[in-house]
């Protein structure tokens, strides 16, 4: 079936934040140097824990809402000001002063300010009594309070659209901004996701033995034990092949395909044999008019856990069928670990960075290849041709989605 007729998408700014680097230029540096961010975790106890390593991203010293005070910033968490930063270098990228021309903001996130909920819960078992600030923390615990900050700290009064699908929030945020272009029901649409580590959320991994007690993720090694937790943001300005011209912007890339389905397995363990991670990767290249062997790269969901890595490697083999030594593949969790809510909006991100400079990242840590890897594993930075790439992203709850850039 011919790919459905639709008006091109452009992404026209992007911004990034992970803990390899504050912005696109130092993460396209971490990678070709190779590098890895994972440390051990001192800012919540896990002594009681299996693992004790996670990537952490460095949030700047200095005040960065600037219509805040000092002591209201402090309401924000840490995982909002990651989305902030991200958002800035996006809409300079893209030479948007005037947010008023976007017609909305879709975000996603899996943990939300979860450690303000923390804080709130420690508090209260310590004193049961009434306590100032404790009102404070319920209202700002929630996600939408959180964006109503950031809206007016950048100057944004139109929709805000919170998508949470554990860890393919990010993905589907992009993708149901890319629909709602399509669709006639905007122009241009601001996309991305993000999540902050939480002692919560690490402590709730480590009890599911999902984390790697060795501390180091090794997506698609045959004795990998586990991914680690990583924090970031990741967002993309996208518009219509129209929108882009009335304002003379300049396109990274097409935002061409995606698509998302739900495995319908298992709370947290992925579908063995992949089968809606097949149909997200068929749907999304035929929406995009590509076949898998054009795909110059492809951004792995590649946890690292023995269950997904299996899943997501059989699917990839379904998908690419006789092609699939041809389809050159890595994991970035392997350098900043699994960023949750915001992982799928990074890791498109860093196939935007891929295409722009014709590199890939590495899949780092691997010693010793999992016989499901029958593709091209990209073990260390690789220079080549990267015109069109893919990036998966599947979760708790069997939800999955798939998105496909190409040059523009």
């Amino acid at each position: 079936m011919p790919p459905p007729q639709r008006q091109r998408l452009l992404i026209t700014g992007a911004g990034i934040i992970s803990p390899l680097g504050s912005d696109w230029r130092a993460n396209e540096e971490a990678f070709a140097a190779g590098r890895t961010a994972f440390r051990p975790v001192e800012m919540f106890d896990v002594s009681a824990r299996i693992a004790k390593t996670a990537a952490f991203v460095d949030l700047p010293q200095e005040q960065i809402y600037h219509t805040l005070s000092a002591r209201h910033e402090a309401r924000v968490d840490r995982g909002s000001k990651m989305l902030l930063l991200a958002l800035r270098e996006a809409t300079a990228r893209a030479g948007l002063k005037d947010l008023n021309e976007v017609d909305a903001m879709v975000i996603g996130t899996s943990a939300g300010a979860m450690m303000l909920g923390e804080t709130y819960c420690r508090q209260i078992r310590q004193s049961p009594g009434r306590q100032p600030g404790q009102l404070s923390l319920v209202e700002h615990y929630q996600p939408q309070r959180q964006m109503t900050t950031l809206a007016h700290e950048v100057g944004w009064h139109g929709p805000v659209l919170l998508v949470s699908n554990a860890c393919a929030s990010g993905a589907n945020a992009i993708g149901m901004a890319m629909e709602m272009i399509w669709s006639g029901r905007a122009k241009r649409v601001i996309a991305g996701g993000y999540d902050a580590v939480s002692e919560l959320v690490f402590a709730g991994f480590d009890s599911l033995r999902a984390l790697a007690p060795s501390g180091i993720p090794r997506p698609f090694d045959a004795h990998r034990d586990g991914l680690a937790l990583g924090e970031g943001a990741g967002v993309v300005v996208i518009e219509s092949e129209e929108a882009a011209a009335e304002r003379g912007a300049t396109a990274i890339a097409e935002a061409a395909g995606y698509s998302t389905a739900t495995d319908l397995h298992h709370l947290t363990q992925p579908d063995p044999a992949g089968n809606a991670a097949i149909r997200t990767m068929t749907e999304a290249c035929r929406m995009a008019g590509v076949l898998p062997r054009e795909v110059d790269y492809l951004n792995s969901h590649g946890t690292g856990t023995p269950f997904n890595d299996v899943a997501e490697g059989s699917a990839i083999q379904a998908w690419a069928g006789e092609d699939v030594s041809k389809i050159a593949m890595s994991s970035t969790k392997s350098a900043m670990g699994h960023l949750l809510g915001g992982a799928g909006a990074v890791e498109s991100v860093i196939c935007l960075m891929a295409m722009q400079g014709q590199w890939m990242p590495g899949s780092l840590n691997i010693r010793e290849l999992d016989p499901v890897a029958t593709f091209d594993v990209v073990r260390s930075f690789r220079r080549g041709r990267v015109n069109t790439t893919i990036t998966n992203s599947f979760g708790f709850g069997g939800t999955n989605a798939s998105l496909v850039f190409r040059t523009a």
